[in-house]
């Protein structure tokens, strides 16, 4: 049973892309759920056990699934893995249930390890998972709209960086990295960026060290200067 929420998110537009249908496919879609956490794995089953129209296999059949679906909290490098090897198997296709992608080149990771549908973890209702399972199994597309901009901002950016190898370093901020160079901005120390993104101090120091180190900057003021001037906070 799931608990019940205060009020639900309202509805991000989708962007659809239909691809061709495999023929012959039956009724019922057979799902394979895969997730680190336990309680979202529960979750997403708890969901899909209820629908008629859902046939949830166990790990003995779970290559066997016409649909693979993946739920994270971000996409990281085990999820990437995961993802990967679920393209190269040629009888199932991928669904990815994501709290937040941290920056445009999440997503294109995703995309490129073949996820073919991607639905937000807090719009995740029964009926938008069905929806998800269905669009995937009929040989649809789904990516929310404003992921839809994102991608193609990234798309845009390496683009750009082609032309200009200087973009290429200043247009790869992370939300994270982004967030905390905007607080250094405001003049705020280390141990309160800590308080203010609940991260600990020594990874505040490692993340804004990262940013400098890898846009060749000399100092935090530095680093702020370049993300000003180019737009990214």
């Amino acid at each position: 049973m799931t608990c019940p929420q205060a009020s639900a998110p309202a509805p991000t537009p989708q962007y659809t892309v239909r691809w061709p249908a495999p023929a012959g496919r039956p009724a019922r879609v057979s799902v394979a759920v895969y997730a680190p956490d336990p309680v979202l794995y529960v979750g997403v089953v708890q969901q899909l056990r209820q629908r008629p129209e859902i046939d949830l296999v166990d790990d003995a059949g779970a290559d066997a699934a016409q649909v693979s679906l993946v739920t994270v909290d971000t996409v990281d490098d085990e999820t990437t893995a995961l993802l990967n090897r679920l393209r190269h198997n040629p009888g199932t296709r991928t669904g990815l249930v994501v709290g937040t992608f941290e920056s445009g080149d999440a997503l294109q990771r995703a995309i490129d390890s073949g996820v073919a549908a991607v639905l937000r973890r807090a719009e995740a209702d029964q009926d938008r998972l069905l929806h998800l399972v269905l669009a995937i199994a009929n040989g649809e597309g789904m990516l929310p709209g404003d992921l839809l901009a994102k991608l193609l901002s990234h798309v845009g950016s390496l683009q750009r960086s082609t032309l200009d190898p200087r973009a290429a370093s200043l247009s790869t901020l992370t939300s994270r990295e982004a967030e905390m160079l905007r607080l250094v901005s405001e003049g705020l120390d280390t141990a309160e960026i800590a308080r203010k993104t609940a991260y600990s101090e020594r990874t505040v120091k490692n993340v804004l060290h990262e940013v400098i180190t890898r846009l060749h900057l000399r100092n935090r003021a530095h680093a702020v200067g370049h993300a000003l001037r180019n737009g990214l906070i």
